[in-house]
């Protein structure tokens, strides 16, 4: 590759963008001593033919400043400390403005009665993907220089190795991996970008394309590269992939337990809240009401759900309804007393990771506020619905049992939040707050609009501290575990694939109208566009189906 074109900036870049190296994380408090059983946090875990450790500890190699005021540039780190026997399968970087806090897998081979071929080979060569000299042959110090490893006939390359001189690498500095015993992966997190040149330079994070409970496929931890806009599958790299279908590394009962004791968030609700959680129990136990389609009459539900239809799909045969007597409006504002989480637990990335998804019940979600720009309108019934069911999720790395991020749900979407960037109550528990009337998650207080941010058009996500909360590492119940096979009993009431609300159809749309209609004329046709965009749950009322109908019950989540 001719370096003559490659990025000019970094010269003079240092003394006029103040730069900082990214500081090691570490959780509030040191992790205990999980009970013992099984492969959980024993520091290793078994793919098959392979075993692999998670490395955190690293070794700067090579820091980058860009000019762009919206970018703190990266820096990349070869493993350090890696066990005997054990080889590095690539390099790690991340964004500067965040703390130190990756990993990578380093592996071994494990021994395997027959005549394949070895698991693990070295590189026959290194391709020079992309490098910042300046094209003057000053190679010191600033210059960072990327290489793909070129695999044997029948392997592939995990992992970029990135140099600080224009040396190739020694092809002992890391292994490629047997082609059967990896996955395809895809790109995720843009980590530095360079326009310099003839062509535009990308580094990204990785992750499996396939993800979810059953999934094999699981990330190195390596990073992935481009030279063109590229968005999508990566074809120089691939991710490992889980042979071993006994998923030993993951948590047994006890374990599980000690997990949710020791991370699980308190749940704080809005204020001003007057739609609040309760026990699924305690909704049926005062008189949710079971319908059926053709039939005028309902019938109760027992308190343990066990005469809700069970199994099927959503065909709209069966729905959920409040009481319809005066226990509705009781039942509506829901009972903090009761209010208690359900876990589901599940392995994530191959079972590399442990996913607790905590679900909060909530019999009856409120009406939207709309706000553009500074005015708010609170509407009268344009987003309520019939109960609600929202979740966050814990990702736990059983290497070592410790929290690595928190998935926050809001509405049809959300995002996984890092470690590094929670806000916690004590000890190693994080806060997740509920958004007033719709119940949406957030990692921190604040207004967070449904629409346009950048406008300032969309619907209002209040979410703030207040004196209703739940504490989900003591109020929890755990309702599934499949990979445990009959060690969990799933209650009934999670069986009912249908509605937990009746389908309800109005005008809403014309209430949205009146509002553009009271606003300058130059404003209502950005309105209007942010509008068509919202959700359709806005535009009528209709019950939620249960977490076990949602594709992220064995799907990953939606980010």
């Amino acid at each position: 590759m001719d370096c003559s074109d490659c990025l000019r900036w970094w010269y003079g870049a240092a003394s006029q963008k103040e730069f900082h190296e990214p500081k090691p994380f570490s959780l509030p408090c040191a992790l205990p001593q999980w009970p013992k059983g099984g492969g959980f946090a024993e520091g290793s875990i078994c793919l098959g033919e392979l075993e692999v450790v998670q490395i955190a500890k690293f070794q700067k190699i090579w820091s980058c400043v860009q000019l762009d005021e919206n970018s703190n540039g990266a820096t990349f780190y070869r493993p350090i400390e890696i066990p005997d026997g054990f080889f590095s399968l690539g390099h790690y970087g991340q964004t500067n403005d965040k703390p130190l806090h990756g990993f990578v897998l380093v592996a071994r081979e494990i021994e395997v009665s027959g005549t394949r071929a070895r698991a693990l080979e070295k590189p026959i060569d290194y391709e020079l993907v992309w490098c910042s000299d300046d094209g003057n042959g000053n190679f010191d110090v600033s210059c960072g220089y990327f290489w793909l490893p070129l695999p044997p006939e029948g392997y592939k390359a995990v992992g970029y190795v990135v140099t600080k001189s224009p040396d190739k690498p020694s092809l002992e500095e890391i292994r490629c991996v047997r082609s059967d015993l990896t996955d395809t992966c895809e790109t995720k997190d843009l980590i530095f970008k360079s326009e310099a040149g003839l062509f535009e330079f990308q580094v990204w994070k990785s992750r499996p394309c396939c993800r979810g409970m059953w999934a094999k496929g699981l990330p190195v931890g390596t990073f992935c590269c481009s030279s063109y806009n590229f968005s999508g599958e990566v074809v120089d790299v691939s991710c490992l992939k889980n042979l071993d279908s006994s998923l030993y590394a993951m948590p047994n009962l006890e374990q599980i337990n000690a997990l949710i004791n020791h991370y699980g968030p308190t749940v704080f609700f809005h204020p001003n809240e007057v739609y609040l959680p309760s026990s699924v129990s305690w909704f049926f136990k005062n008189g949710a009401t079971l319908y059926r389609n053709g039939k005028t009459l309902g019938e109760p539900i027992d308190i343990e759900g066990s005469n809700l239809p069970s199994g099927g799909v959503n065909d709209g045969e069966y729905w959920i309804d409040l009481p319809d007597d005066d226990r509705n409006s009781y039942v509506k504002h829901g009972d903090m007393d009761s209010a208690e989480l359900y876990v589901h637990v599940k392995p994530a990335l191959g079972g590399t990771f442990t996913d607790i998804a905590m679900w909060v019940f909530c019999p009856f979600n409120g009406p939207a506020t709309i706000k553009i720009g500074l005015l708010n309108f609170a509407l009268n019934k344009i987003g309520q619905h019939v109960s609600d069911w929202e979740h966050f999720t814990l990702r736990i790395s059983n290497f070592t049992g410790e929290l690595w991020g928190l998935y926050f749900s809001q509405h049809s979407g959300g995002e996984w939040v890092s470690v590094c960037d929670l806000e916690f109550i004590k000890d190693n528990k994080a806060i997740v707050y509920s958004s007033k009337s719709g119940h949406a998650s957030f990692p921190h207080p604040g207004n967070y609009l449904q629409g346009s941010e950048k406008l300032g058009i969309g619907v209002r996500n209040d979410a703030a501290r207040s004196n209703f909360s739940v504490d989900s590492s003591v109020k929890y119940q755990i309702v599934a575990a499949e990979y445990l096979a009959d060690v969990v009993t799933e209650p009934s009431w999670l069986q009912f694939m249908r509605e937990w609300g009746p389908t309800i159809t109005y005008n809403s749309r014309s209430d949205l109208d009146k509002i553009i209609s009271f606003l300058p004329i130059n404003l209502r046709f950005s309105v209007e566009t942010i509008f068509d965009k919202l959700p359709m749950e806005l535009y009528g009322e209709e019950g939620p189906t249960g977490p076990k109908e949602k594709n992220n019950w064995e799907g990953d989540e939606r980010w």
